[in-house]
């Protein structure tokens, strides 16, 4: 079992940054995470997501924006995020599931309690 707790969250004005964080209570090394956001009224949408090796995979919207990066010995997921438009106000998920990612449309085991992003 996994257990991911994200923090980072906060509010920016447009053109700012913020940092997010994953800490996973768990073995990362074999696992896709990824990032995945929800505002209100809208479908929860994928953000990036990162495989075993690092190969990595972005929304088209953050492209050149938001890094995804992950250190497996210290358990921690992240996502640098930079040039935050309005529009990325969402709350932000950490998630993980075994096996390769694929893409960012999956399915995963373990999901992360949210962590709020808001931009104005």
């Amino acid at each position: 079992h996994v257990q991911l707790v994200e923090s980072g969250g906060g509010s920016v004005q447009p053109g700012g940054s913020l940092r997010l964080s994953c800490i996973a209570y768990g073995d990362t090394s074999r696992l896709c995470m990824g990032w995945f956001r929800q505002a209100p009224g809208k479908e929860r949408e994928g953000v990036a997501v990162i495989d075993s090796d690092g190969g990595n995979t972005y929304a088209d919207s953050v492209k050149g924006r938001f890094t995804i990066s992950k250190d497996n010995a210290k358990r921690t997921l992240c996502l640098q995020m930079n040039s935050l438009k309005p529009e990325d106000t969402a709350m932000y998920y950490c998630a993980a599931g075994p096996g390769l990612c694929w893409g960012l449309k999956r399915d995963f085991n373990y999901w992360g309690q949210g962590t709020q992003v808001t931009v104005s």
